[in-house]
Order: C-alpha cells, then structure tokens, then sequence
C-alpha cells in the first residue's frame, strides 16, 4: 500500500510564484499541493477545509499579514507546520516569523533543492534555518547580545514594522487601516511608537524614512 502524499499548501499573491512552486512540489513523488490562496484571510479559510501537513507562506501578501497569519494558524491549526518563503531579509523577520510559530524561513533568492529540503526537514519535525541564521540564533540566546549593536528598525513590533513597510510602499493613514482591519486611531499610535523607537521628530522625517527603508528593501 502506498504511503500518503505530504499535503502542501501555498499563501503567495504572486501568481507565478504559486505556479513554480506547485511544479516543483509535484516533481516529488511523496509531495502534492492541496491549495492555494492569496490573502491571509482566504488562506485560513482554505486551511481550515484542506488540512495541509505543511503551509508555505510569503511575509507580504495582498490583503493581510504573513505575521498575523501564522500566529492565527498556530491557534487555530496547531498541527500545520508553516514554512516562511520570502524576500524579506532573514536577519530581521525570520526571528519574527519563528517567534510566531513558523518552522523554517527560507529567502527567495535560494535555490529549488534548498525548497525542497525545508520541506523534508520540517516534515521530520525539524527546524530549517540557514547556517548564519542558526549562529545568529545560538549567539543570542546562549551568549547574550547588546541591544545596542541591533540596527534600530529590529526595535519595532511586528505590527509596527508592518506598518512602517506599508507607509515605505505609499499607503496613507487610511489605507493601512483597512489593510491591517484596525481603526486609524490605532495606525497613528503605531505611528507614534514608531517615531519614538526610531528617534525621528515629525511624521514627514517617519514618512521618508519609511520610504527610503523600503527603496533599500527592495534594491537587495
């Protein structure tokens, strides 16, 4: 009798990205995709219905946060192992992202086999971390670090980060209050701790500092 395929779903809002990964997953004989969605909130919609053995999810999606959606699954489907696949720099979502319940974080600049041997690892029940990501782990949690070599960004909530990466994309006050399902009162103290954390004096000094993180973001 054969084993049962590992189920996998996908939660990316880039179609081409949804497509190479299903072709790479049904390349193995032992893996299938299940589903896949879009937005946080049609994710946990559709996982609910598939009940996936591994979820892969991309950080920035369009309706919702990567964050907020792996923190959601972990309550409500424990047994959902999640895999990060971003281009968000790992050394400063993926100790967020494994704080929130994820399994491994991978960079979408690594290669197909490095997809597939997260997958397996977290299949086993392991953790999959690149190698100066587990040292940057060890590191801290055993030796200790001073805050003050951390660059001042990593002071931010993940919430506040979310809502510091939307204001660098152009999002007005309004927008990423319907974005995050949050009142506008709610982004402007976000705003505020914000200002405070990074030391900047107006909301015009948060605005292009936002900007110029999310310009640099997207040149790496």
């Amino acid at each position: 009798m054969n084993k049962p395929k590992s189920r996998i779903f996908l939660v990316d809002d880039h179609p081409l990205v949804r497509e190479w990964l299903t072709n790479l997953i049904h390349q193995q004989s032992d893996l299938v995709v299940c589903g896949e969605a879009e937005t946080a909130a049609e994710a946990l919609d559709s996982i609910n219905k598939t009940k996936p053995n591994i979820a892969i999810i991309d950080l920035s999606l369009k309706s919702g946060s990567g964050i907020e959606l792996i923190k959601n699954l972990r309550k409500l489907q424990p047994t959902v192992a999640v895999i990060v696949l971003s281009m968000h720099e790992e050394s400063l979502y993926a100790e967020r992202a494994v704080r929130a319940g994820a399994r491994a974080y991978i960079m979408k600049r690594e290669t197909a086999k490095k997809v597939i041997s997260a997958i397996r690892q977290v299949l086993e029940g392991k953790l999959y971390l690149s190698e100066q990501l587990t040292a940057q782990f060890a590191e801290k949690f055993l030796e200790g670090t001073n805050p003050s070599d951390k660059p001042a960004i990593s002071r931010l909530s993940d919430r506040e980060l979310e809502v510091f990466q939307l204001l660098g994309q152009g999002y007005e006050t309004r927008q990423i209050a319907e974005s995050l399902h949050v009142s506008m009162k709610t982004v402007q103290a976000f705003c505020a701790r914000i200002k405070e954390k990074l030391r900047l004096a107006s909301a015009t000094e948060l605005l292009r500092e936002a900007i110029r993180w999310h310009e640099s973001e997207q040149s790496k």
